[in-house]
């Protein structure tokens, strides 16, 4: 139990330090008002809350309860909101306040709403800034309108689609104001553009048709047209093909020749085993592959020429507005001149194939 009790620099109390002593376990205090009763309750509820006070126990402190004014106050509270209700306890009386401020709270929220809703709609619910946005709206919505009936004549088609209803055609305007980020174009550009794509259908002209003169340009740069084809210079027969430089000679009458049984074609005088052989060596394999070449050259020149000339005259037959006809019929005779001459110079590599030749190059023709 309680053994003693410091007051000091308190309420009603002096710096100089009062003790009450000589307490028991039942102890009855009176006085009259302001004589510090209250005072000394409080510094047994709690003693820590007066540095200059201090309660001193006789044995082990115990938990203290104490009745007074502050307890009153902090426990007990009649709601204002809620009539004829009581709380007791000091939560409770704490959420009773949290009530009221938050329904304090609650009611300047609905008092704003209401005076928002009012500012919004007016006091009939058909004004304030609804209403006059609405009025902004019907009167952009006839500004738009209007803009469009007076172009409509020019440029009608262009909003195909928006022509039937002032709202679309008002949205439209908008969508295109929000996400539309082309450069603006004056009103004579944009009355120009709409006659070319709005107006009557344009009439379709045919492509020329391109020409691929690849193929016939490589041929004239082959090989084998500067090469000199004769056969084995290491057979006994070659030093005397060489001296007389009649090695396409002798190749044009083996063919006779060999129908001829090993009968010269030329003297008629028969001929030996060893000249046969002589003359096969002569004319071995590599001569063979060259003159394939040769012959390989002169069909492709030919084709490829031939199909270089139909396309040519097929652009000729269905001409376009685009093309110079006349001109390109000029350039057309030039190049079939220079095609024979070259198939005719190739006959001849054809035929006497240590013969160097040179083609005529048609690339200024085609290209030009």
């Amino acid at each position: 139990m309680i053994e003693s009790i410091r007051i000091a620099g308190v309420a009603s109390y002096s710096k100089s330090p009062e003790f009450l002593t000589g307490l028991s376990k039942f102890n009855f205090l009176y006085g009259s008002n302001g004589s510090g009763k209250t005072t000394i309750s409080r510094v047994i509820a709690d003693d820590g809350g007066f540095p200059t006070c201090s309660v001193t126990w006789n044995g082990t402190k115990l938990q203290t309860m104490v009745y007074n004014r502050d307890f009153v106050t902090k426990n007990f509270s009649q709601s204002s909101e809620l009539k004829g209700i009581f709380t007791l306890g000091e939560k409770n009386i704490d959420s009773i306040k949290q009530i009221a401020i938050a329904k304090s709270e609650l009611d300047a929220i609905t008092k704003k709403i209401e005076y928002m809703h009012f500012v919004l709609h007016g006091k009939d619910g058909s004004g304030g800034k609804m209403g006059d946005l609405a009025a902004l709206d019907e009167k952009f919505r006839v500004k738009c309108w209007s803009s469009y009936t007076k172009h409509k004549a020019k440029l009608g088609i262009a909003f195909e689609g928006f022509r039937k209803s002032r709202e679309k055609f008002k949205d439209k305007i908008l969508k295109e104001r929000a996400f539309n980020s082309a450069t603006r174009k004056s009103l004579v550009v944009l009355e120009k553009i709409a006659e070319t794509v709005f107006g009557q259908t344009p009439t379709v002209e045919q492509a020329v048709t391109s020409i691929d003169a690849t193929n016939i340009i490589a041929h004239e740069s082959a090989a084998i047209l500067k090469k000199k084809v004769i056969g084995k210079e290491d057979v006994d027969i070659a030093a005397m093909i060489k001296k007389l430089g009649n090695s396409d000679w002798a190749r044009e009458g083996r063919s006779f020749y060999d129908n001829n049984e090993m009968v010269c074609p030329f003297c008629q005088q028969n001929t030996t085993d060893a000249f046969a052989q002589s003359l096969n060596k002569y004319f071995d394999e590599a001569f063979k592959e060259e003159s394939r070449s040769i012959d390989d050259l002169c069909i492709n020149y030919m084709d490829d020429s031939a199909r270089l000339q139909r396309q040519i005259a097929l652009i000729i037959a269905t001409p376009s507005k685009f093309l110079d006809v006349e001109k390109l019929k000029i350039e057309k005779e030039l190049l079939d001149i220079r095609v024979i001459i070259n198939l005719q110079r190739l006959t001849l590599k054809k035929k006497e194939p240590s013969q160097v030749v040179e083609l005529l190059s048609i690339s200024d023709v085609v290209f030009m």
